[in-house]
């Protein structure tokens, strides 16, 4: 059975109160259905996870978490699950950074999410210097950073998320773990050129259906980005079932195949060699 790690996947939605774009994002984007803001119970996941060969799974989960089912199931399935954590208040930066220590300190985060055009009115492209407490406190920590690239698919600015913006930072931070998150369309040319250009940098498929992904990014996968490319649902955005299903249909090899669903993400998140 292929085995996979999944990158990103959602537990709390049911636990949101969801804003109005999001809900957009449901209707007009993905075309979901009411599993789209669904929250799983332990066994559940679990089941799912097996089913289809997930060994691990990253639950995103925001700073200021006390209780969550992200918290919940890591702390009773370790062996099994890590977190990724976000909702940062970089314009608050020493607060935004001690929390942050706190929090890695405490849970067993493997890395951190930004999207730059969700919070700050999509004013800040990453190579804003607003971000670069974050960069600094990331590199101290030996901590990967995910960064939404690619227009959104809610109704927010788009531009704060073309990844040229990456040029920057990657020239000024080469200590800097980053990963390109929910692909980079319809930049994607400009995202592997940069991988191509900077060894720190990652891409992640979350979010995107295998079979919609760009030829140009399977070529890079076959060729020079054999280990830059991480496997993520964004589930329940879209399902493990429906991304591994279409995964295992692409014309790739299964060296790449299983660099893509497993090996990269090992590599960049948890440190296996």
């Amino acid at each position: 059975m292929t085995r996979a790690i999944d990158c990103l996947v959602n537990v709390d939605f049911a636990d949101w109160d969801m804003p109005e774009w999001m809900t957009r994002v449901k209707e007009d984007y993905f075309k979901g259905g009411d599993s789209f803001f669904r929250s799983p119970e332990l066994p559940e996941l679990l089941d799912d996870m097996d089913a289809n060969g997930v060994e691990r799974a990253i639950l995103m989960t925001n700073v200021g978490a006390t209780e969550s089912r992200a918290l919940r199931f890591v702390e009773e399935r370790p062996d099994r699950f890590a977190l990724a954590v976000g909702g940062h208040n970089l314009l608050r930066p020493m607060k935004a950074l001690r929390e942050l220590s706190a929090f890695v300190a405490a849970h067993p985060v493997v890395c951190t999410t930004v999207g730059p055009s969700f919070w700050g009115d999509g004013m800040y492209p990453p190579s804003d210097a607003v971000y670069y407490p974050l960069y600094v406190k990331c590199c101290e920590l030996d901590l990967p950073l995910c960064m939404n690239m690619g227009i959104p698919g809610p109704p927010l600015p788009a531009e704060p998320q073309n990844p040229i913006h990456l040029d920057r930072v990657c020239l000024r931070f080469p200590e800097l773990k980053l990963c390109m998150i929910h692909g980079a369309d319809p930049w994607w040319d400009t995202a592997i050129r940069l991988m191509i250009k900077y060894r720190n940098l990652r891409l992640m498929t979350s979010a995107w259906s295998p079979k919609y992904l760009p030829e140009s990014l399977l070529h890079y996968m076959r060729t020079r980005g054999k280990d830059r490319i991480l496997f993520a649902s964004d589930h329940p955005v879209l399902s493990m079932e429906r991304c591994l299903g279409e995964a295992a249909a692409l014309d790739l090899s299964d060296e790449v195949r299983d660099g893509w669903l497993y090996g990269n993400a090992s590599a960049f998140f948890f440190g296996a060699t």
